[in-house]
């Protein structure tokens, strides 16, 4: 009835208007807003006795190490973006910026449990930002990439705080309703959006220019330039050793035990409340820096890379590759729109991209019936059956005994992954 009356008032000569049309996305914000509402009013600070809980999570392995793979990664991108020619050049850089958006899935949804749906949104609305900030402000980067970043998290935490009182389903609809919101409000209004799209300057620090457009051009000399992709990957090499060092952290192991059971992590002495603000507040800045190196990939940013649509797709992606591991976030980025997998699978078999996403559909299916940790949950599981499978072995062997009086005790084990 409201979104009517809301429709009817529209047609007013006093209503607000965009570039001579009624202003749009009024109607989604006042769901959004009504849905917020009626939740935290129905809602409960921590969930009551009884109620249904998940019997099977995807496990959150503790990583154990960090530097080394981290570097090993980096010196094989940057030989890539280097030798590759132009294509995969750019569906590599693609990869990384779809890798960083789903480390935000990672913290959010792998390590805490709360669906969102609003991530992709809030990297459409860092990328608006930056383009007001750099073309209409000339706010010099890095500050302007730092400041759409700050913005689009303030309003990722807002939409956060909101919903703390709601969970699973629920917290799915609710940030699905905030994504529809931020869509139609902010990116279909000319004034911030506009749906034609608005253009981005490249990168320039100290007079040299890192984005696509720079000198160095790699070995086929061709656009685009290696330097936004060496710009890129530092940027995912750095939040990717940050998101696997948030699980060894106190703050991450709260997030688990919030995942698990929030009343029993309440019982426990932890406040659920600011565990989920932290986690929202940390996968927003994620998401936001991912919509900004959106912005200078394609030097302009458009509503219709933004919708609730691909976010729901880029959630299928981050749940096959292992929504709650790092290296699950490097799969998953490989096989996003336009990145390297879905590139070669078009160059060499002529698979175009509406095949790649029924047979990314397909492969959710299979993979939240078969096997609900994702790609790098079942390698890893692999990995540390063929250990303890060899150390088992190393012990049965006569040369594999320790020496008399030497006493190994067994690991300790995780008891926050335990209790996950």
């Amino acid at each position: 009835m409201l979104q009517s009356i809301v429709y009817y008032l529209s047609t007013q000569s006093w209503f607000p208007t965009d570039n001579g049309n009624a202003m749009p996305g009024l109607q989604q914000l006042l769901v959004f807003v009504l849905m917020v509402v009626a939740l935290y009013v129905r809602g409960a600070g921590l969930p009551r006795r009884g109620e249904a809980i998940e019997q099977r999570l995807p496990a959150v392995p503790l990583p154990e190490r960090l530097l080394r793979p981290a570097l090993l990664a980096a010196v094989v991108a940057a030989g890539a973006l280097v030798v590759l020619p132009f294509d995969f050049r750019q569906a590599l850089t693609n990869s990384m910026i779809g890798m960083v958006i789903v480390l935000s899935y990672v913290v959010i949804t792998g390590y805490v449990g709360q669906i969102s749906v609003m991530q992709l949104a809030i990297s459409g609305t860092a990328g608006f930002a930056l383009s007001h900030f750099a073309v209409q402000l000339r706010i010099p980067f890095p500050f302007d990439a730092l400041g759409a970043t700050l913005l689009a998290t303030l309003l990722g935490v807002a939409a956060g705080i909101s919903a703390l009182r709601v969970r699973g389903v629920s917290l799915a609809v609710v940030t699905l309703a905030a994504a529809l919101a931020m869509e139609q409000a902010l990116f279909g209004n000319t004034s911030f959006g506009g749906t034609a799209g608005v253009s981005v300057p490249p990168p320039r620090l100290f007079g040299v220019n890192l984005g696509p457009g720079a000198d160095f051009r790699g070995l086929d000399g061709n656009e685009p330039s290696p330097m936004f992709g060496f710009l890129v990957l530092a940027v995912t090499v750095v939040l990717g050793m940050y998101v696997a060092h948030l699980r060894r952290t106190g703050l991450g192991r709260r997030m688990l035990a919030v995942r698990s059971n929030e009343r029993a992590a309440a019982a426990a002495g932890v406040d659920v409340r600011a565990v989920k603000i932290a986690a929202f507040a940390i996968s927003s800045f994620i998401a936001s820096v991912a919509g900004t190196l959106y912005g200078y990939n394609f030097g302009s940013v458009s509503a219709a890379r933004f919708t609730a649509l691909a976010a729901l797709g880029l959630i299928g992606f981050a749940y096959i590759g292992g929504i709650t591991m790092v290296s699950g976030a490097v799969i998953a980025g490989l096989m996003s729109t336009e990145a390297l997998l879905p590139h070669a699978l078009d160059k060499w078999f002529g698979i175009k991209g509406t095949w790649a996403l029924l047979f990314g559909g397909v492969s959710l299916i299979v993979t939240l019936i078969a096997n609900p940790d994702g790609i790098a949950g079942a390698t890893h599981r692999r990995r540390t059956a063929k250990r303890a499978a060899r150390a088992a072995a190393q012990v049965s062997t006569p040369g594999g005994t320790h020496p008399a009086g030497e006493h190994h005790a067994p690991a300790a084990l995780d008891t926050t992954e335990v209790a996950s």
